[in-house]
C-alpha cells in the first residue's frame, strides 16, 4: 500500500488501482517499452543507433582523451512560443537569434517535457525522480517549514559526476532550500554562485509599486527577514566557505543579476577548460521569471519594449556570450549544451510574462504548464538541422548526463529512477526517443500522461479567471471518464476523443495503473510541502 495516505486517495480515486498484485509487467499492449529493472523506469530499445551513439563518443574520446563536460542553460518561466525557433522571437517582439542558431546547428525538440513549477523541475532533474517521490512537490517559498531535509537521502547528479572525476558548478538560481544541508554546495555542486530564491522573492522586499503593503512598512519588513528568507548573491565552495557577494536592496541590483552571473560563467568555462577535468555548468538562469527588469544596457532592446521581452532579449544574448566562451576556451565541440526552460509561462504576471500556443500555463497539467522548448547541441556530434516530435523528459537529463560521463553504473537502485537515458536519440542522426510516456504531476496529484500523440487527463486544473492560472485555480476529478486529447489534432486540449474516436482509453488506463503500481514498493516522501 503507498503510505501517503493523502497521495493513496488521490490515486484511488482517479485509478481504483491498488491491485491485488504488485507485478510490474507490460501494462497493455499498446506499450514497446520494456522494464529492465522494477527501479527503473521501462524504455524503448533501439540497439543499432544506440551502438552509432557510442561510436560517436568513443571517436570523440580518442581525440580528447577524455569524457565530454556537460553545460545546462536552463531558463526561468520561458514560454514554449518565446524562442524565435519556436515559434516566437521576432515575430512577438523580442528577437532570440541565439538560441534560434542552436536550434539550427543541433537537434530541436518539440516536446519537451518540464514539472509544472520551478523547484519541482530543478530537483527533477538532479535526481532523475519525480518531485512527489522526493517531496519537492512545489515552490519552496519564504516562510515554509520543512520538516525534513529533502536531499538527505537523494543523490544528486553533480554528486555522482564529482564521483566520476568531474568538476560540477552552479552559476544562477537553485529555488531547492537554502537552508544548511540543502544548498547546492551541500548536495554535491563543488561550487555555486548565484541566488538562492526566484527573482519575485528578491526584488518584492524592495519594489513598492508592486508591493505597498510591504515595502514602506518597517514592521512587515522584520516579520518577511524573521522568516530566515535569503536577499542577497552568494558564493560557496563545497566544504568551504559561504559569503555574500552583493546584497539586493533594490530593483537595480537585481536587473543587474543575470548579467553578474553570465559574467561568473564565462570566466568559470574559462578556468575549467584550462583543467585535465571534465566539467557540469548548469546556468540557471534569474529571468524571465516575474517581477522582470532587464540590464541597464537591454532596456529598450526588444521590438516589443516591454520589460519582460527585453528580458529576452538580455537571455538570448548571454546564451550567445557562454557558448562563445566555451569556443574561445576550445571546449566546444567537446561539450554537450541543452537549452530549456523549466516550466511554461507566469500567465499570473501578465504582461510580465510569456507566450505559449497551448492551453494554460505556469503550475498547470495541460501542455501550456508543462510542454517546454527544448533544444540539444553539441558541435560535430550532433548534426545541425535536426528536429523531432517525440518524448523528452527534462528528468533524461540525469540518466543521459551519466552515459556522458561513463558513470551509467553509478544511477541507484534502491529507489526508483523516472529518467531514462536519451544518450543515442540525442547522438545518433535517425535517433528515436526512447521514452514512450511522460507523467504529469501537479503537486501529490498524477493528474495525466502523454503516449505517442495521446494524452489522457484523470484530473484537470481548472481556471476561474484569465491570467490567474495559479491564483484562482482548483482540481477537479473528470467525471465519468478520462479525457483524452489527440495532440497531433487538437494540441489545446479543447476536444476529448476517448470513447468516440479513440480506441486506446483503456489501455491508457492501464499504463497508469502500473505507474501507480511503482510507488507500492516505493512510496513518495513528505517533507512539509503540502497544501
Amino acid at each position: 500500500m503507498i503510505r501517503d495516505l493523502t497521495l493513496s486517495r488521490t490515486l484511488v480515486s482517479a485509478l481504483a488501482i491498488l491491485a491485488a498484485s504488485s507485478c510490474l509487467a507490460q501494462a497493455s499492449e499498446l506499450s514497446k517499452a520494456v522494464r529492465t529493472s522494477e527501479s527503473m523506469e521501462p524504455a524503448l530499445s533501439f540497439p543499432a543507433q544506440e551502438q552509432a551513439a557510442q561510436g560517436k563518443l568513443d571517436a570523440l574520446r580518442t581525440r580528447t582523451g577524455k569524457r565530454p563536460n556537460i553545460v545546462w542553460l536552463l531558463i526561468d518561466d520561458m514560454g514554449y512560443g518565446d524562442p524565435g525557433a519556436f515559434g516566437g522571437g521576432a515575430l512577438i517582439g523580442a528577437a532570440t537569434p541565439n538560441m534560434d542558431r542552436l536550434a539550427r546547428d543541433g537537434l530541436k525538440l518539440t516536446s519537451t517535457y518540464s514539472q509544472p513549477t520551478c523547484t519541482p523541475t530543478r530537483s527533477a532533474i538532479l535526481t532523475g525522480r519525480l518531485p512527489v517521490r522526493t517531496g519537492l512537490t512545489r515552490p519552496i517559498l519564504a516562510g515554509d517549514k520543512i520538516t525534513k531535509n529533502p536531499w538527505a537521502d537523494e543523490v544528486s547528479l553533480p554528486k555522482l559526476l564529482g564521483e566520476a572525476g568531474y568538476k560540477t558548478v552552479l552559476s544562477g538560481k537553485w529555488h531547492v532550500g537554502e537552508a544548511e544541508g540543502m544548498r547546492p554546495h551541500d548536495v554535491g555542486f563543488d561550487e555555486f554562485y548565484g541566488y538562492y530564491q526566484a527573482e519575485k522573492e528578491l526584488t518584492q522586499s524592495v519594489d513598492k509599486r508592486r508591493y505597498p503593503d510591504l515595502v514602506p512598512n518597517p514592521e512587515r519588513l522584520e516579520m518577511l527577514r524573521k522568516t530566515g528568507a535569503s536577499d542577497g548573491l552568494y558564493h560557496g565552495f563545497k566544504g568551504g566557505q559561504t559569503t555574500q557577494v552583493e546584497k539586493v536592496d533594490s530593483i537595480e541590483k537585481m536587473a543587474e543579476g543575470d548579467r553578474l552571473l553570465k559574467e561568473f560563467s564565462v570566466s568559470k568555462i574559462k578556468e575549467l577548460a584550462k583543467g585535465n577535468q571534465p566539467f557540469f555548468l548548469e546556468h540557471a538562469f534569474m529571468k524571465v521569471h516575474a517581477d522582470t527588469f532587464a540590464s541597464k544596457a537591454f532596456e529598450g532592446k526588444s521590438a516589443s519594449k516591454y520589460p519582460y521581452k527585453d528580458s529576452v532579449v538580455e537571455v538570448d544574448a548571454y546564451v550567445g556570450e557562454i557558448v562563445k566562451a566555451l569556443e574561445e576556451a576550445g571546449v566546444l565541440e567537446n561539450t554537450f549544451i541543452f537549452v530549456t526552460s523549466d516550466n511554461g509561462p507566469q500567465m499570473d504576471s501578465w504582461p510580465d510574462t510569456g507566450y505559449t500556443p497551448f492551453r494554460g500555463a505556469k503550475a498547470s497539467s495541460w501542455e501550456g504548464g508543462v510542454r517546454v522548448p527544448g533544444i540539444a547541441c553539441w558541435k560535430g556530434i550532433i548534426s545541425p538541422g535536426r528536429e523531432s516530435d517525440e518524448l523528452f523528459d527534462l528528468m533524461d537529463l540525469f540518466n543521459t548526463s551519466l552515459d556522458l560521463a561513463g558513470a551509467s553504473s553509478k544511477i541507484p537502485s534502491d529507489r526508483y529512477i523516472d529518467g531514462i537515458d536519451q544518450t543515442s536519440f540525442l547522438l545518433d542522426d535517425a535517433g528515436h526517443s526512447r521514452r514512450e510516456k511522460v507523467y504529469i504531476w501537479n503537486e501529490t496529484n498524477l493528474m495525466a500522461m502523454r503516449m505517442y500523440e495521446y494524452k489522457i487527463h484523470v484530473k484537470v486544473l481548472q481556471t476561474h479567471s484569465q491570467w490567474l492560472d495559479i491564483d484562482m485555480t482548483t482540481v477537479a476529478n473528470v467525471g465519468l471518464a478520462p479525457w483524452l486529447f489527440n495532440l497531433y489534432i487538437d494540441p489545446k486540449e479543447q476536444y476529448p476523443v476517448g470513447h468516440r474516436m479513440n480506441a486506446w482509453l483503456a489501455s491508457m488506463a492501464g499504463e497508469l495503473k502500473e505507474h501507480a503500481a511503482t510507488f507500492k514498493k516505493y512510496p513518495p516522501k513528505d517533507i512539509g510541502l503540502g497544501q
